[in-house]
């Protein structure tokens, strides 16, 4: 750039400038033209005040090799890929041991590890350490455009508490419905409780969860499996924030005759990912290291009750367009996480009733599940996140109880909150139901048939998406896709059965069923005819047998040009 100056000699105007004066002006603009027109130092994201995201460039000269995956990946994380016909891959891979050491050795502390992302976030107490990183020929230069990004995401959905009044039901008490409403009494009391099954816990703390009633027999059993701090480390879980508790007490709490919940055999995880006395886009990054972290150990379920849209300073805001599942951190890694093999289910999000209205990250992401909220009445909560996705998708995917849900209180018994936070354990631990009780499917595959088994299905919308699943027709869903002797027209599953009944349609149909039962004899017993639904594809026949006697039965069933029959065993 040139820059040409006009120099004069002032006139006597004791009010005017000296000729010094003047000098020292026009050397302090030449200055900053300079300066300014040099490249600026090339620096790390700044995710908090005085933490720094750091890209690796490669994955050279690493200890570490695809053809012994077992150095990084545990008997179990390998069996899940396994089963599911899932490689391991470059990006499986840990960052080079010797890139951390050379942070470490730099003056920086490391505080978390991203293998996916190939980056490290650190915390630094000195510019002059940044510079040398900066420089390491190993990090990726990033040039910051205008000032230093510091990203801020919302608080964790807290649980609006309030006393229970009411007199609690037998067995699951005032819980009761919060499971029912899915069928997944069904799954429980056929011995689906989720045992065997490892599900990780995202979330802020875990606050006396080692000391209350509600969580004793995970205690007893051996199902809080650990405990990991990735805000901390090596800090105490269970002195800190409450969601994480409450979040846990939907899926594994158990006070006989006031809770049950939705998962009370499952193995736990506890990790904390949140820092709940800070609001920065570090803790994206925790929740990336925690993910993976659940990977490694093998888990099958992440439930996070967490997420990111605007934050503190609007410069910094995820937009609505960024709500597309490729394009905020977390939600990348969510689908990382899915690809992996585990299931992830995450809150849809509680901006339904501010002017954000849409989900947030990771809810976005297209291959998890994102929970709304809706009340006891089933109708959609005013607060749930609404969709869909930027990028068309239908968000959020279901819906579960998340105003007045009954969780574990803060001291001791029960109490009621409200919040997607609470809506999500609840399908996540319903899920580990229905994958113990299908354990040859895929984490897809479970998705899937959550998905299908909503009661929108074919015709999901913005507030409710595909609706309210029945994981007791997610389980027929996953039963008739692994029986090889399921392929016809139309088929009736199970077979024998009690009083219920699913007819299954190869296609979907438009068209009205009829439905004939007769007996060996060939008799007609009765006659059945339901009106025609827009691309039906499977009929649920509850309560229509309570008068049958056991024994054999023929089923025809027709509906347009689709027909099937099939013999029967009532017992």
């Amino acid at each position: 750039m040139k820059v040409i100056f006009l120099i004069r000699q002032p006139d006597r105007n004791p009010s005017n400038l000296s000729f010094r004066q003047c000098c020292r002006l026009m050397l302090t603009v030449l200055l900053f033209f300079i300066f300014n027109s040099m490249p600026a130092q090339e620096y790390p994201e700044q995710t908090a005040p005085g933490k720094y995201r750091i890209v690796f460039t490669n994955k050279d000269n690493s200890v570490f090799s695809l053809d012994d995956p077992s150095a990084f990946l545990s008997p179990k994380s390998l069996e899940r890929r396994s089963r599911q016909g899932i490689p391991v891959v470059y990006n499986d891979l840990p960052v080079t041991p010797a890139y951390i050491d050379s942070l470490r050795n730099s003056g920086a502390k490391v505080l978390t590890v991203s293998k996916w992302f190939n980056s490290a976030t650190i915390s630094v107490t000195h510019d002059s350490i940044l510079d040398k990183v900066a420089r390491m020929s190993f990090v990726e230069k990033k040039v910051p455009a205008g000032s230093a990004a510091i990203y801020i995401h919302n608080a964790p959905e807290k649980a609006g508490i309030q006393l229970i009044s009411e007199d609690p039901d037998p067995d699951y008490g005032p819980s009761w419905w919060q499971t029912a409403v899915h069928n997944g009494h069904l799954l429980h009391n056929s011995g689906y409780r989720g045992n065997d099954m490892m599900i990780a816990l995202l979330d802020a703390g875990f606050y006396h969860v080692n000391q209350l009633a509600a969580f004793s027999h995970l205690w007893d059993n051996g199902q809080i499996i650990g405990t990991r701090d990735f805000v901390d480390p090596g800090a105490d879980v269970f002195s800190g924030h409450t969601h994480g508790m409450i979040v846990l007490s939907v899926i594994g709490g158990l006070l006989p005759g006031e809770l049950v919940g939705t998962a009370t055999d499952a193995d736990f995880w506890l990790l904390r990912s949140e820092d709940g006395a800070s609001e920065f886009i570090v803790e994206e990054d925790n929740w990336v290291a925690a993910a993976e972290f659940a990977d490694s150990i093998g888990a099958d379920i992440i439930s996070s009750s967490l997420g990111y849209t605007q934050f503190n300073d609007p410069l910094q805001d995820h937009s609505y367009a960024d709500m597309n599942g490729n394009t905020t951190r977390v939600s990348r890694s969510a689908d990382m996480a899915a690809s992996k093999g585990m299931l992830v289910v995450v809150s849809a999000g509680n901006q339904g009733n501010t002017s954000w209205k849409y989900i947030g990250a990771p809810a976005d992401a297209d291959s998890i599940l994102a929970v709304g909220a809706v009340d006891q009445n089933l109708y959609v909560a005013d607060f749930s996140s609404r969709g869909p996705s930027s990028d068309g998708n239908v968000k959020p995917d279901v819906m579960a109880i998340g105003k007045g849900t009954y969780v574990a209180g803060v001291e001791e018994g029960i109490r009621q909150g409200n919040g997607t936070s609470l809506s999500a354990p609840i399908i996540a631990g319903l899920s580990a139901c229905l994958w113990q009780a299908n354990p040859g499917s895929t984490a897809m595959e479970v998705l899937s048939a959550i998905r299908e088994s909503s009661d929108r299905y074919a015709n999901p919308d913005e507030d409710y998406g595909h609706g309210i699943p029945d994981f007791n027709l997610a389980h027929v869903l996953l039963q008739s896709s692994t029986d090889p002797g399921i392929n016809e027209q139309v088929t009736v599953f199970p077979n024998p059965f009690r009083n219920e009944l699913y007819i299954l349609f190869g296609a979907p149909t438009d068209d009205p069923v009829d439905v004939i039962l007769f007996d060996l004899t060939g008799k007609e017993i009765n006659r059945y005819e339901y009106p025609a639904f827009p691309g039906r594809k499977y009929l649920n026949m509850e309560g229509e047998f309570n008068y049958l006697p056991g024994g054999i039965y023929i089923l025809k069933v027709k509906s347009g040009s689709l027909s099937g029959k099939s013999k029967l065993v009532r017992f």
